[in-house]
């Protein structure tokens, strides 16, 4: 069953974010991008579990468009967002209790590697890509029009980077290290915050929301980790 999971969740993080162009989310009430969109779900759930014989699989993905249909006619913000990804995450819960032998059925269940493979690089991707979906619906309340403009995309890039860096030292057993990143991106910011009061606040919420937002995703994504065969990549004391 955990098998079964960890692919469908890597197959919804690729499938959400990084296979679904800006286009397909702007467009998400009209049915060709919906469409589109689906079939994307479809190809990657299949691919994840390695195989196209499972008529599961279409039921998902269906269960997958009604719940973005229904999100594309809600109000964009934060809350639209969490409660998208809890309902898309609770049917790959119920795909993977009900229908377990999905993975076991599959080209990739020889690979007793595979699934904790998969668990890393979904949690990658929710770290850094999702990450950066959430904290920017969290801040757009509070954006302040005056903040000294950096690089175009900078602190989209930075946010990616530091919550993979999170990530990354989570999963090698090292998360005191964390403490330097903090210290680090406080001295860089260091200027912009003690000139302005509102920027400094800012940048605190939009930090401490990417790092909390990191370590949990992280955590979880151990939590899941320890549960299916060794990677080979994780501290033998996990």
């Amino acid at each position: 069953m955990i098998e079964t999971f960890a692919a469908l969740l890597l197959a919804h993080a690729l499938a959400d974010f990084v296979l679904q162009s800006r286009w397909m989310v702007a467009n998400k009430r009209r049915p060709a991008a919906l469409a589109l969109h689906g079939l994307v779900v479809l190809v990657t759930a299949a691919a994840a579990l390695g195989r196209i014989d499972a008529w599961e699989v279409a039921v998902l993905t269906a269960a997958h468009v009604v719940i973005d249909a229904v999100k594309a006619h809600l109000p964009r913000g934060l809350a639209r967002f969490l409660g998208d990804q809890a309902a898309h995450l609770a049917t790959l819960i119920a795909a993977a209790v009900l229908v377990p032998d999905l993975w076991a059925g599959g080209l990739w269940a020889r690979l007793d590697w595979a699934p904790g493979a998969m668990a890393l690089a979904a949690g990658l991707i929710l770290a850094t890509r999702a990450g950066g979906f959430a904290v920017e619906f969290l801040m757009a309340p509070l954006a302040v029009e005056d903040l000294p403009r950096g690089l175009t995309g900078g602190g989209m890039l930075i946010g990616m980077l530091e919550r993979g860096l999170i990530f990354l030292l989570v999963m090698v057993g090292q998360p005191a290290a964390i403490g330097f990143l903090i210290a680090a991106k406080s001295v860089l910011r260091f200027e912009v915050s003690s000139r302005d009061q509102r920027a400094g606040e800012y940048v605190i919420v939009g930090t401490l929301a990417s790092f909390g937002w990191a370590l949990a995703t992280a955590y979880a994504t151990l939590a899941l980790a320890e549960r299916l065969p060794a990677v080979g990549l994780l501290p033998a004391s996990r």
